[in-house]
């Protein structure tokens, strides 16, 4: 029953979409969405970059205002939407 989309079907669902949505909001929503896939990808390559860098040893630790605030850029070369922000601090005890 929804085995093949073929070049008809494609077309019929682009044009309902431009429909609901209007041409003046897709770029605006490509946009957006390009933004949002670049975001996550920055923090992937950043978490997966944080695994690395603790599973090896390092020197005595820093405790300087740099050590404890960090710039996150949300997309490369975007500089406006750049932040720092504190490292969580653990304040349980075990």
């Amino acid at each position: 029953m929804f085995g093949r989309l073929g070049a008809p079907e494609i077309i019929l669902i682009l044009v309902v979409i431009i429909l609901l949505f209007g041409a003046k909001k897709l770029p605006d929503m490509a946009r957006s969405l390009g933004k949002s896939a670049r975001i996550l990808k920055s923090e992937a390559k950043a978490m997966k970059d944080e695994n690395k860098s603790s599973t090896t040893p390092a020197g005595p630790p820093n405790n300087t205002d740099e050590s404890s605030q960090r710039t996150i850029q949300a997309a490369p070369g975007d500089v406006t939407s750049s932040r720092p922000v504190s490292e969580p601090t653990d304040t349980t005890k075990r």
